[in-house]
């Protein structure tokens, strides 16, 4: 079943449940699913990896919506995008923790034979393509540098 299917499925539960946040949060993935449909032209199917990228952009915009309400002190509008993001992860791959990113970030720096902050562009694109929507970014790069440094 494509991203696209799956959306609408949740779509029309979540309207059976009357559950607004989760209606605007799917809303939200199906405009973008739409958006990239037009802008590549007449698509009828997005790639997997497109699909990701695009639910990790909305979950990243959703982060920042957030960190920026709760330092002003408006956490009445914090929530419904931390509660969004958990609806839009729930399409995402499970996220690996420190120590598994650790794990193949460490890998690919032996692969490459990396050895200085030089290389990281080439480390953060090896690893990125291995991890592909299971890491966070900023996680990951903090990782590349602690390992290159």
């Amino acid at each position: 079943m494509s991203l696209q299917e799956e959306v609408m499925t949740a779509m029309k539960a979540a309207m059976r449940e009357k559950n607004t946040t989760a209606l605007t949060a799917l809303r939200a993935i199906k405009s973008a699913i739409l958006l990239l449909q037009t802008e590549g032209g007449n698509r009828d199917n997005i790639t997997q990896e497109e699909a990701l990228k695009l639910l990790q952009k909305l979950v990243k915009q959703r982060k920042d919506s957030a960190a920026i309400y709760q330092e002003q002190g408006r956490n009445d509008l914090a929530e419904p995008e931390l509660a969004e993001i958990e609806v839009i992860a729930q399409f995402l791959p499970e996220e690996k923790s420190a120590d598994q990113i650790e794990e193949v970030v460490k890998a690919v720096i032996a692969e490459l034979g990396a050895s200085s902050m030089q290389d990281m562009g080439r480390v953060m694109r090896a690893v990125s393509a291995q991890l592909a929507g299971a890491a966070d970014g900023k996680t990951v790069a903090s990782i590349v540098k602690a390992n290159l440094s």
